[in-house]
């Protein structure tokens, strides 16, 4: 069965979730990348590179990650912050092989009781063997489900209640 989105690789995908909390409170938790690891199951740690040392325009910061089959994978990317507009849009680009590869946004839509939160990513480009290896692994799927889990976690810091980081 082909993914949702009608083919075998990875392009776009989109999760949204109601937040009762501020979009100003939620783009904190979001726009501070050395805490991503505490919401996303992919994530591990982030932290600032090149003198940056905050979520503003053209800041740059290196993250490592963990996933696939029984999260046996590793590897860390360069990243750039694209946008940042508190309470409105956080956005940011990671590279692969020096070039600009997957494209993640955030978006904080304030709705009467609380804040639309949408994630989001675009593939600009991947190698060919990492399209290869994305069949078998389903990481359409994947990246649907750490998705749904990062504003599961976000929802729960942002309320105040306690999570589960499992």
């Amino acid at each position: 069965m082909a993914p949702r989105n009608g083919r075998w690789w990875l392009t776009r995908d989109c999760r949204q979730l109601l937040i009762r909390a501020t979009p100003e409170r939620i783009y904190g938790l979001v726009a501070d990348l050395p805490r991503m690891g505490e919401w996303s199951p992919e994530c591990q740690t982030v932290e600032w590179t090149d003198g940056s040392d905050g979520p503003v325009e053209g800041a740059t910061f290196r993250g490592h990650n963990r996933g696939g089959p029984a999260n046996l994978m590793r590897w860390s990317r360069n990243g750039r912050v694209l946008e940042a507009v508190p309470g409105r849009q956080f956005a940011f680009v990671t590279e692969e092989g020096g070039r600009e590869s997957t494209e993640w946004r955030y978006t904080f839509d304030p709705v009467e009781d609380g804040t639309l939160v949408s994630e989001s990513y675009e593939v600009h480009w991947i190698p060919t063997w990492a399209r290869i290896v994305d069949v078998p692994t389903n990481r359409f799927r994947e990246l649907g489900e750490h998705m749904t889990r990062t504003l599961d976690r976000l929802k729960q810091a942002a309320e105040g209640a306690p999570y589960d980081a499992s």
